[in-house]
């Protein structure tokens, strides 16, 4: 759609419900209507549960965070958002679990877990984290802090 309406991301997103009227040459383009739930905007766009346990007293329990526009009852709704749309890219899966065979120093980042379910980028999410080694307490810290920030 970029090439052929530019322009119309941004002001679906902004709008809520976009119309956009374009003329090419002398033919008119019929107007088209997208409604912000269509894009994942709302409290049916962005949502993720976390549960996280283990993690020690004020760090343990089932928050619930909405981006887009940011909300729920999470410590950090701002930073949490913030954090998850820096590293969000195209084609790659933010919550990908460590890959099978990677290398990964024999160190224990403590007892704490968390799932993380829900909708990211229009995408299910059904995520298990622990910092049973090297490799899973990196993949924690990079969602600091959607999850909590661990000593």
């Amino acid at each position: 759609m970029g090439s052929l309406l530019p322009g119309l991301e941004g002001r679906v997103r902004r709008g809520g419900l976009a119309v956009l009227a374009t003329a090419a040459a002398s033919a008119v383009v019929p107007l088209i209507a997208v409604p912000a739930a269509a894009l994942g905007q709302g409290r049916g766009g962005d949502h993720l549960t976390v549960v996280v346990r283990h993690a020690g007293a004020g760090r343990d329990g089932t928050y619930e965070l909405f981006c887009h526009p940011d909300g729920g009852h999470h410590p950090d709704v701002r930073g949490a958002c913030q954090k998850l749309d820096e590293q969000t890219q195209w084609g790659r899966d933010l919550f990908a679990p460590v890959p099978p065979g990677t290398i990964c120093s024999m160190i224990s980042g403590g007892p704490a877990t968390a799932r993380v379910t829900g909708t990211w980028a229009g995408r299910p999410v059904d995520a298990s984290y622990d910092r049973n080694n090297g490799c899973e307490i990196d993949r924690w810290n990079r969602m600091v802090p959607l999850l909590p920030k661990l000593g």
